[in-house]
């Protein structure tokens, strides 16, 4: 005879979550989210400024990670650690793939709608951003003149002159180019690290040399990941460009500047220049 069934056991109940704790909860410690979210102080009546306020202060932390990636592979090429710097480079590429998508939200303002909160701007512009400013020293893109809108701040223009003086990214790729056997001149090893980076021969021909050889090698693959850094830069450039052109047209920008005309000359710059000439030769 065939034994009785027995009745299923009911799935036990999945254990709640701890709920009672005695201050904040550990993720608020942690994450701060009680402090973010209440950084939204709009200065219009119109819905649209809370997507733009959050949108801005969405990039200033994707800016401050970015940054942070970049520190740690100069850091690491200045000891030679080519895999950590990479790593690090290849973790800002993705992060770049955030950062460009925050546009969306920004990217199809008409006229109309942007000129609608335009004004709670006053003369700020995202040209003021101290950590998108830190982003484009470590590129190499250097100017003493952009630590003045900062005076007013003393940590932040601190934080900003030390990082002017300091090597840029792609001053440590080259310095590591020179020792792993590459000529390197002098004139561009002991160049002054707070002047903008110039375009040189030599480091062309050096990655001519490396982009003909052995495309796994350690140093083929740093170029591979700067040059994914060095596009989506470009992207990012030129997404704002388009942004502000359809919300703005060619008027003045909000800090003053040319508006469009300045951020077409800036989307028509390469950061990392010999990466794209050397192609050329190879």
């Amino acid at each position: 005879m065939s034994q009785p069934a027995r009745p299923l056991r009911e799935a036990a109940e999945p254990e709640t979550p701890h709920l009672d704790f005695a201050g904040t909860t550990p993720y608020e410690d942690y994450v701060r989210a009680d402090v973010l979210t209440h950084l939204q102080h709009t200065l219009s009546d119109d819905p649209g400024e809370m997507v733009f306020l959050v949108t801005t202060q969405v990039m200033e932390l994707w800016f401050t990670v970015i940054v942070h990636e970049w520190e740690t592979a100069a850091k690491a090429l200045r000891s030679d650690d080519v895999p950590t710097a990479v790593a690090a480079l290849k973790r800002s590429v993705r992060e770049l793939e955030a950062l460009n998508a925050s546009w969306k939200p920004l990217g199809q303002l008409t006229p109309a709608q942007f000129n609608s909160y335009r004004s709670a701007l006053g003369e700020g512009s995202g040209f003021q951003s101290a950590m998108y400013r830190r982003m484009e020293f470590l590129l190499g893109e250097k100017s003493a003149s952009m630590l003045v809108p900062h005076r007013g701040a003393p940590r932040v223009h601190a934080e900003l002159e030390k990082a002017l003086h300091e090597p840029s990214l792609y001053d440590e790729v080259v310095r590591l180019l020179a020792r792993r056997g590459h000529a390197i001149p002098e004139s561009v090893l002991r160049r002054d690290v707070a002047l903008r980076y110039e375009t040189s021969e030599a480091v062309e021909a050096a990655w001519t040399e490396i982009y003909s050889g052995d495309q796994n090698a350690e140093l083929a693959r740093l170029g591979e990941a700067l040059s994914d850094v060095a596009e989506l830069v470009w992207r990012w450039r030129n997404d704002h460009l388009v942004a502000t052109r359809r919300a703005m047209g060619a008027k003045p920008g909000t800090g003053g500047s040319a508006g469009v005309a300045w951020l077409e000359k800036r989307a028509g710059k390469n950061v990392f220049p010999e990466l794209w000439t050397a192609r050329s030769h190879v």
